[in-house]
């Protein structure tokens, strides 16, 4: 016992260390709080102060960040002697210090890439390729992909900077082709739109232009291969449908009028991908005109929204000709309810819930009396709330509870307990826990527990949606639901609110 004692002390200390060393200092906040524009002398003064004094913590991530912040705002001004005299501070604070040597040379690299922009800045493409030898030094002992990418970003300016074109579209070819092939078209964008605007703001027409050039071949590519993308996953749930279907309901004799609707469903998918496409052509021609593109983004991404919110609903006319009383057929149409009721949670998620006043106390018992006659027998079912009232959508929390005391009831043995516990963690923070002495959860089924459509259910025994719809309930009201994963003794399930 004792040894379990020492084990949490420790590990309650290490959690105010790390966050001692993530909080940002009142100096700190000070700096980013004024507007360089308005007062440089100011903010580069404060990120100086905030430097020191994260330095003498030993707060050395934190301290180099604010020396970095600073730099700009000395050779801003022309003061490049103060600039390289704090840079070499930075580094000496770091070679001081007792962080891994992965973790210096990350250090390092923020100083070594504020030495390149000064050189590049200066028009020096000797010392300004000095330093991005000691960048890509600094990335392989850094084992860092992110500073890898930054790396190639700030090799492609140095190469557009300085007339070295080929080159320069060399590496930024590789680094667009890492993260395309990794599926990250909006970080690829970013960094071409990026690019494009430091070269306006620097005047830099020759990166300009090679950077602009590099965008449209790169986007008409990247627009193939994110709706070949799309087109594979629809493929693949239009086929994992039918494929439920088959197995499930060989008997029911309107099994092939299903079929012909999914087969129209594919139809129209196809129809209407081709109406994107038509529009996304429409809007590529103008962005290459440099007219709307913004527009282009957002109808895009509403047009997939809506067909994938539409999918349970075109199907429900079908279904509904079905009899319902056959079970596999009620579950069908259930699965059809929770696929519309989980994509309007989704498409709606920005919309906070509406809440009411409600005492907590009589809430749960009523929601606890409704599985008193699911349960096995000797089931001890114990609520425990306070004598308040909550802002709650009693709505969305009655679906929770009800939800998660109902698969409790089904997992729990004879002789089991169920509890249904209220804790006020902070003045505006409640938790709701629903626990059980059941089987529990399998470890490798937690993490995936409230993602949907991962693995193909047998629909008269459950969709796996039931869980991802409590989740964006949750979500909807500004909170969350979450599995306890050190609660062993049983399943736990937390629904933190605030109110």
């Amino acid at each position: 016992m004792k040894k379990i004692y020492l084990f949490v002390i420790s590990m309650l200390f290490c959690c105010t260390m790390i966050n001692a060393q993530e909080a940002k200092s009142e100096l700190h906040q000070r700096a980013e709080a004024v507007d360089p524009k308005e007062n440089i002398a100011q903010a580069r003064s404060l990120y100086i102060h905030a430097f020191n004094d994260y330095a003498n913590k030993g707060q050395i991530k934190l301290g180099v960040e604010c020396a970095m912040k600073a730099t700009p705002l000395y050779y801003t001004d022309g003061f490049y002697k103060e600039a390289f005299d704090l840079m070499r501070r930075a580094d000496d604070v770091i070679n001081a210090s007792k962080l891994a040597p992965s973790e210096k040379a990350a250090c390092h690299y923020l100083v070594t890439k504020e030495r390149l922009q000064i050189y590049i800045k200066l028009r020096k493409p000797d010392s300004a390729k000095e330093q991005l030898r000691q960048l890509e030094i600094l990335v392989t002992q850094a084992a860092d992909e992110n500073l890898r990418n930054d790396f190639l970003y700030n090799k492609a300016i140095y190469c557009y900077t300085f007339g070295l074109n080929a080159q320069g579209n060399a590496v930024f070819k590789e680094m667009a082709d890492k993260l395309t092939s990794s599926k990250q078209y909006d970080k690829v964008d970013e960094v071409y739109q990026t690019l494009i605007a430091n070269g306006r703001k620097s005047n830099n027409v020759n990166m300009v232009a090679q950077s602009y050039t590099n965008y449209i071949a790169w986007k008409d590519s990247a627009i193939a291969m994110k709706h070949a993308d799309e087109i594979n996953a629809l493929k693949k749930q239009i086929a994992d449908n039918e494929a439920t279907i088959a197995d499930k309901d060989s008997s029911i004799s309107s099994r092939s009028m299903i079929i012909v609707g999914l087969c129209i469903l594919a139809g129209a998918l196809a129809a209407a991908l081709i109406v994107g496409g038509v529009i996304l052509m429409r809007f590529i021609l103008l962005t290459r005109k440099q007219k709307k593109n913004i527009k282009l983004a957002n109808e895009n991404n509403a047009l997939k929204a809506k067909f994938i919110s539409n999918i349970s609903a075109q199907l429900e006319p079908t279904f509904q000709k079905l009899d319902s009383s056959i079970p596999e057929v009620k579950a069908l149409l259930d699965f059809s309810n929770h696929i519309q009721t989980l994509s309007e949670l989704e498409n709606s998620i920005e919309e906070k819930a509406e809440v009411e006043e409600t005492a907590i106390r009589p809430f749960c018992d009523e929601i606890m009396d409704q599985i008193r006659n699911k349960v096995k027998d000797e089931v001890n079912l114990t609520v425990n709330a306070p004598s308040t009232t909550i802002n709650i959508n009693k709505e969305y929390v009655g679906h929770i509870l009800l939800h998660l005391l109902t698969n409790a009831a089904e997992y729990t043995p004879a002789g089991g307990n169920i509890w249904l516990d209220v804790k006020k963690r902070s003045p505006h923070t409640y938790q709701i826990l629903v626990s059980d002495t059941g089987c529990g959860i399998p470890e490798e089924k937690r993490d995936d527990l409230f993602k949907p459509f991962l693995e193909i259910h047998d629909l008269t025994k459950g969709d796996g949606l039931g869980l991802p719809i409590c989740k964006q309930m949750a979500l909807k009201m500004g909170g969350d639901l979450d599995l306890d994963p050190q609660f062993t003794k049983g399943t736990r399930f937390v629904l933190n609110l605030h109110v």
